[in-house]
């Protein structure tokens, strides 16, 4: 067989069918442990969900809202009994996501970490630093969930992890998303969505602001109002 002869044009042509066959071998390695991935993914969620809910009998098909979903559970008496919020953040090593358990009465039942990237010995305490049974302080297992649970360094109850505070912020963050859109609830602001107005009952309340307050101003009076907000906006600028 006649050796090739070791010009660029025959060196590029290796490269190029090396980087073929490696790169057909790495996709069909991928092909192959993929659905395996995505089984065990799978499997570990619907664990998480079972392990995090107050017992049941039944769990209702998953409702999605806001980037978050929820696991509706009930009783034999079809009675609701509890949900299991999945959610996520942004933690200090990249993206948290966890399932949340509620009971009916807006007790925290439990929570499983499905994934995070937070720094080992660190962070990575989200685990099982929150459900402690020996650290009251810590523990946010059987508190009852109001969508404002921060850390004791912010004016908050709860302990956060020794040197992990971003961590800690990011995860009580999540469980508060996770209680917020599980009551339809802005995760930010904890406004009720079922009673933002729309643009139609701003405009009518600004026309008759009686409503609200009992004055009645007339409308060329609202005119000056805004008129006269826009002069102090010209003359006062904020730096």
């Amino acid at each position: 067989m006649k050796k090739l002869e070791s010009t660029l044009k025959n060196m590029m042509l290796s490269l190029t069918c090396i980087t073929i066959v490696a790169g057909a071998a790495l996709a069909g390695v991928n092909m192959l442990t993929e659905e395996t991935i995505n089984a065990q993914k799978e499997a570990q969620k619907q664990a998480a969900i079972s392990a995090v809910l107050p017992e049941h009998a039944r769990i209702a098909d998953a409702e999605e809202a806001e980037g978050l979903v929820i696991y509706r559970a009930y009783d034999a008496d079809e009675q609701f009994v509890g949900a299991a919020v999945q959610t996520e953040t942004n933690g200090f090593g990249g993206k948290i996501k966890l399932m949340v358990g509620f009971d009916a009465d807006n007790r925290i039942v439990d929570y499983a970490i499905l994934e995070h990237a937070e720094t080992p010995g660190l962070g990575s305490h989200i685990v099982h630093w929150f459900k402690n049974a020996d650290k009251p302080s810590q523990n946010i297992i059987g508190r009852k969930a109001d969508g404002h649970m921060t850390v004791s360094k912010d004016g908050g109850e709860v302990d956060a992890i020794t040197a992990a505070t971003i961590s800690s912020r990011a995860f009580l963050g999540a469980v508060n998303a996770a209680y917020a859109g599980l009551h339809g609830h802005d995760a930010y602001t904890g406004a009720s969505k079922q009673h933002h107005p729309a643009p139609e009952a701003e405009e009518a309340e600004l026309a008759d602001p009686d409503a609200q307050t009992g004055v009645t101003v007339p409308a060329e009076g609202v005119d000056s109002i805004a008129a006269g907000e826009n002069e102090a906006n010209q003359i006062v600028k904020p730096e």
